[in-house]
């Protein structure tokens, strides 16, 4: 694990930007707030006092001035693009966009009509959500995402959800990933045509691996997200 709150400097072109809730739960190797998780440069900037309780299970609309400072304060250290450390913020998708000059996503929810456009016929994407009591219509109109998807929660495990609402400041590795697995083949037994899943939460893309190994199927999260999305704003050089 490693401090998002200390940032590398940018040794070159093409760091992306995420605008990070303010929290101090752990951040294992593939949770996008691990500088070790990226193979790139990547800035991080806090928003005081969203804490992920108050973004996931928000009631009301959020206060969007303090994720526009925060991108305008990426952009303005030279970000190609941004992205953010919740996927609960899909809502703010086309507000916060419209104030950057920079390309910006808000939520790995977005990849899912991609996702279901690779899939065989008869086969559809699947959402893994923190919570999925809190994830509304709301959240996946703003992605570009039909209310019929099936969503599955992690809710009901021993660990992962609690200690991540509830900011813990130690988390069980092993029993997060067995709460992510568990919901997954939960997911998969309900919805048998199911051909992919997206992890909604950016916290779980450590799980990624184990979840594939468990139910067969391709998985995608933040981690797949943000590594084509800065492909593309930093295309690789090939040699001649």
């Amino acid at each position: 694990m490693n401090d998002p709150d200390k940032n590398k400097p940018a040794s070159g072109k093409g760091t992306i930007g995420v605008i990070m809730l303010d929290t101090r739960f752990p951040r294992f190797v593939g949770d996008i707030a691990n500088q070790d998780t990226w193979p790139f440069d990547v800035l991080f900037h806090k928003v005081s006092g969203a804490d992920a309780q108050s973004v996931v299970c928000a009631t009301s609309d959020q206060d969007l001035q303090p994720f526009i400072d925060a991108g305008l304060a990426l952009q303005q250290k030279g970000v190609v693009g941004i992205t953010t450390s919740c996927g609960f913020l899909a809502l703010l998708q086309s507000e916060i966009a419209s104030h950057l000059s920079v390309p910006f996503l808000a939520s790995s929810l977005v990849q899912l009509p991609w996702v279901q456009a690779s899939l065989p016929v008869g086969k559809q994407v699947g959402i893994l959500t923190i919570t999925a009591s809190a994830l509304t219509p709301a959240h996946l109109l703003a992605a570009g995402i039909a209310n019929d998807v099936p969503v599955q929660g992690c809710e009901t495990g021993e660990e992962f959800t609690a200690a991540i609402l509830n900011d813990a400041a130690v988390m069980d590795r092993g029993v997060c990933e067995r709460d992510n697995v568990n919901a997954a083949v939960e997911l998969k037994e309900r919805f048998p045509d199911l051909g992919a899943i997206v992890l909604e939460c950016t916290n779980m893309a450590p799980y990624a691996n184990a979840i594939h190994r468990a139910t067969g199927l391709p998985v995608y999260s933040i981690y797949t997200l943000i590594r084509w999305f800065q492909s593309g704003l930093a295309p690789r050089q090939f040699p001649n």
